[in-house]
């Protein structure tokens, strides 16, 4: 695939995921509305680190060179691919919203927001807000492959959860 029709892709992804990302019913892999709960009694955090996470960035716009004008923003995009038993470790959404697509693979969410672990399968987009704070772990025997759509500050130089 040549890298246009990679940014293309993404593009229609993503302003699928936006538009699917308002709708205020529950979707797949959200957090059941009977086990929601107040941000930090929901399920524990967790100290491990990153590990068989590749994270790259596939694109990003600067919001602020952008009609709209969000200044200190990046729109960003990227691509995650975790391993059997990897880990996306414990990390914030209290200032960057972000939308996820389960491109491939099944994974495990723990939020900060949710009493049972949420469970995400190929196909699912997923919300990630404030103020919930999470990590994700692959149980499975297969891959997991993520695009993440982000609005990123843009003077934080790189995600310090995934170093």
């Amino acid at each position: 695939m040549s890298p246009s029709h990679i940014r293309y892709l993404i593009t229609r992804t993503a302003a699928a995921a936006l538009a699917l990302g308002v709708l205020s019913v529950a979707q797949a892999g959200e957090c059941p509305a009977d086990q929601r709960r107040p941000n930090g009694t929901g399920q524990p955090m967790s100290s491990a680190p990153a590990s068989g996470v590749t994270d790259v960035v596939v694109t990003s716009t600067e919001l602020a060179k952008e009609p709209l004008s969000i200044q200190g923003r990046l729109f960003r995009a990227r691509k995650l691919d975790i391993a059997p038993g990897g880990v996306v470790p414990w990390h914030s959404h209290s200032d960057r919203p972000a939308l996820l697509l389960i491109a491939s693979g099944e994974i495990t969410e723990y939020a900060s927001t949710c009493a049972v672990p949420i469970q995400h399968k190929a196909g699912d987009i997923t919300p990630e807000r404030s103020p919930t704070s999470h990590w994700w772990k692959n149980l499975g025997t297969k891959p997991v492959v993520i695009y993440a759509f982000d609005l990123f500050r843009s003077e934080d130089k790189h995600d310090e959860h995934m170093m």
